[in-house]
């Protein structure tokens, strides 16, 4: 991203899962997993804060992700005890300008800590066993649809993105609202985990184009 860029306000910022739950009785999510993406054609970097810093270690708190990759970062609760279960703190994320640091973009992560153990339905995509994830980056793919779309931005009447955009962005917003497939819910309808890191990667490309224009 260069000085004087277009984008002088506030980007989306995309991570997943969009909640961390701890169980007090399961070693195996007291660590858990959180993917950070980068979806822009340019490199930023991030932070993480936290509403309760004494009862969460991070690994990789912060850091800078390249374009069109991710980041994994891992939390452990430290505060495991029966006092401190249905107690939600909160991660933020803070997307910032790669030379500034100036803030860019924020999301927060509700964290809350359950008595017993997991569903057994729960996704075991957002468990972490080695800390060896937190620094990982994985360079996304698809790029065939990401020079398509920005082909397709460059040939539309600059004012207004074309209803066919703001609809898809609609679609992958509201499909990343469902719940997780696995997870308790009174909703009928689940998204599965690989299906939302489609939808955020293509919601992210819709964003670029919209802000394009």
């Amino acid at each position: 991203m260069q000085s004087g860029s277009a984008f002088e306000g506030k980007i989306p910022v995309f991570a997943f899962p969009t909640s961390v739950d701890f169980y007090l009785e399961d070693h195996r999510t007291h660590k858990r997993l959180l993917t950070v993406y980068n979806p822009y054609d340019f490199a930023v970097r991030f932070k993480v804060l936290c509403t309760a810093p004494d009862k969460y270690e991070v690994s990789g708190p912060e850091g800078k992700i390249k374009a069109r990759c991710q980041v994994d970062v891992v939390f452990r609760h430290k505060a495991l005890s029966p006092a401190n279960c249905n107690v939600t703190d909160k991660f933020r994320i803070q997307m910032q300008h790669n030379e500034t640091k100036q803030v860019i973009g924020k999301k927060d992560i509700p964290a809350t800590l359950h008595s017993g153990v997991a569903p057994k339905q729960e996704d075991d995509d957002v468990s972490v066993t080695s800390a060896d994830r937190a620094s990982t980056e994985w360079k996304m793919s698809k790029m065939n649809s990401h020079e398509s779309l920005t082909r397709n931005s460059k040939v539309m009447v600059k004012g207004s993105p074309s209803p066919l955009v703001w609809l898809t962005g609609v679609i992958c917003f509201i499909c990343l609202l469902l719940p997780n497939e696995g997870e308790p819910s009174s909703l009928s309808i689940t998204v599965p985990h690989h299906f939302k890191l489609v939808f955020s990667y293509v919601l992210g490309l819709v964003t670029m184009v919209i802000f394009r224009q």
